[in-house]
């Protein structure tokens, strides 16, 4: 297993997400607390069912999805993991990729995340390695810096 936490609350969501399964979605309580928030480029919802559609989207959509969890730190309820996602597209292109971003994290006072913020670019980690929409997103990054 990858990256390890001394704090317990740390140590069960990088657990999670580094074994991220379909079933995992299932015991996502053990994690989230009921009215959890989350936050991503494409999502905010409220609700640990909301969350685990979420994940579920992405199962459904992308082949073998899969969190490398890089860094960890920890300050009271806060907590900051830095990540990489990689996955195939199950449309367009079919290569490896990954996603580089970071997550925000706060804990409730019973351990389980209360608030959780994904921090990633789009464009960049996205958008840019799509075929079609990722030629346009070159073109315009080389209009916009000359």
């Amino acid at each position: 297993m990858g990256l390890t936490h001394d704090d317990p609350r740390v140590q069960r969501v990088i657990t999670l997400f580094e074994r991220l399964q379909p079933a995992d979605l299932l015991r996502l309580d053990a994690c989230y607390t009921e009215d959890a928030f989350f936050k991503d480029p494409f999502n905010e919802v409220r609700s640990r069912a909301a969350i685990g559609e979420i994940f579920a989207h992405m199962f459904r959509s992308l082949d073998e999805p899969r969190f490398v969890m890089q860094q960890a730190v920890a300050q009271g309820d806060d907590a900051f993991l830095v990540w990489d996602m990689h996955f195939r597209m199950k449309r367009f292109d079919r290569r490896a990729q990954v996603i580089r971003g970071t997550t925000h994290l706060r804990f409730a006072p019973d351990g389980r995340v209360a608030w959780h913020r994904d921090y990633w670019d789009a464009a960049e980690e996205l958008y840019a390695k799509l075929p079609l929409l990722g030629a346009l997103m070159r073109w315009l990054q080389r209009r916009a810096s000359t």
